[in-house]
């Protein structure tokens, strides 16, 4: 994704207010590319799950009464994925709005944010489905981060110590909402499930699941823009690696603390199970949709640890993760198309017709997908070979975009 969604702009910059429209990055800072690029990574093999795993066709991953260790952790270990999205996406507007200045940032993360909303609808919804009548929605992702950066441009105008205030209220409070809820087809049911509760609303044909409420996704992105502060060329490379190895590990111990009282920061709370591995694992058994307080502590906490100990470990075994880092929307789009295109190819294999995989609904509530799939081990060999494919075709375009960058401006929004 390039700038601002989980761009790929994240360059020291010159912060002379009399040169920033001039300025030119003096360099990447790799540990960011190498972040992105892992939960890409691992991304991907949860939606090689969701589409080729025998499993996710009969009951989910986390449900701790039919799932095993093993799949358990096969879905956990993705959950850090669009938290580190999301907070790299704000991290990377604060460094693009360095070098071009806040307005012109601003109108940037309007009209991207707006774009990536297009996307989720109309591109991202028919490599999922194969279905041009578009009958099912599933906003996920991309369209809370399109969201998201419509909102931050126009909150990039606070004072950043307000704006940091605000990201805080958002990540911490937002659960106090848990017990509010607008049931029905409304449209203030719908605007509700947009800020804050996941929800299927049916309207004539169409199905659409609202799976990321904005709420504290936006607190997230405005936490990430706040932090970018940090990679500004004037700031001092030793204290911002200390600064992050604390926050990033103070919000772990936070998560521990929080999660073992079991009083408030997430709508499960956990509980003492038959044996002390399920009982770790409903300990981990936080909630996603929406993330509560304690799953952006539980995820963001390891993220940040991350970008402080990988800034200088830069090599050739961790160059192409970073390939994948530099190009996530390309990646992002690719990988779901490719994974449907496998999953449509490998029905016969399972006693189903190729034209099952053409879809109005989730694949796990197709009722013609009962049966499909395919075991673990297979999923894993799966997620290896699509990385593998996807790997030079990055690494072409990730060429191509830094060779025209400055010259075509629409790369700058894919």
């Amino acid at each position: 994704m390039s700038a601002a969604v989980s761009l790929t702009a994240e360059t020291v910059k010159v912060v002379d207010p009399r040169r920033l429209r001039s300025a030119k990055p003096r360099t990447r800072v790799e540990s960011i590319d190498m972040l992105r690029g892992a939960v890409m990574i691992v991304m991907a093999l949860d939606h090689v799950r969701v589409f080729l795993h025998d499993a996710a066709y009969l009951h989910s991953p986390t449900d701790l009464g039919r799932t095993s260790a093993v799949l358990f952790f096969t879905r956990w270990v993705t959950h850090f994925c669009a938290p580190a999205f999301v907070f790299l996406a704000g991290l990377s507007a604060c460094l693009y709005g360095a070098r071009a200045g806040r307005k012109e940032l601003s109108f940037f993360l309007a009209t991207r944010g707006a774009w990536l909303v297009f996307i989720e609808l109309f591109v991202l919804s028919l490599f999922r489905t194969f279905n041009p009548t578009y009958a099912y929605f599933n906003l996920q992702v991309i369209w809370t981060i399109g969201l998201s950066m419509i909102a931050l441009s126009a909150l990039i105008y606070l004072d950043r110590r307000l704006l940091l205030l605000v990201s805080a209220v958002l990540i911490a409070g937002h659960n106090l909402l848990d017990g509010v809820h607008l049931p029905g087809e409304g449209v203030t049911s719908f605007l509700w499930a947009v800020l804050h509760e996941t929800h299927v609303f049916t309207l004539g044909r169409v199905t659409v699941r609202v799976m990321y409420p904005l709420l504290p996704w936006l607190g997230t992105m405005a936490a990430g823009y706040c932090f970018g502060r940090l990679y500004l060329a004037d700031y001092d490379a030793a204290r911002r690696r200390k600064i992050l190895l604390w926050t990033g590990l103070s919000a772990t111990v936070l998560f521990v603390v929080l999660r073992f009282a079991n009083v408030y920061g997430d709508a499960a709370p956990w509980s003492i199970r038959d044996t002390a591995t399920f009982t770790l694992l409903s300990f981990l058994n936080v909630t996603k949709y929406p993330p509560s307080l304690l799953y952006l502590l539980m995820t963001l906490g390891p993220a940040l640890t991350f970008l402080a100990l990988t800034e200088r470990s830069s090599s050739a075994v961790t160059a192409p993760v970073t390939v994948f880092g530099r190009v996530a929307m390309f990646y992002y789009l690719a990988h779901i198309l490719l994974i449907h295109v496998a999953a449509t190819v490998l029905a016969p294999l399972c006693g189903h017709a190729m034209m099952d995989m053409v879809l109005s609904s989730a694949p796990s509530d197709a009722p013609s997908l009962k049966g499909y799939g395919f075991g673990l081990p297979t999923v894993y060999l799966l997620w290896l070979a699509l990385v593998l494919v996807l790997y030079p075709c990055c690494r072409w375009y990730d060429r191509y975009k830094r060779r025209h960058q400055s010259t075509r401006w629409w790369l700058s929004y894919l």
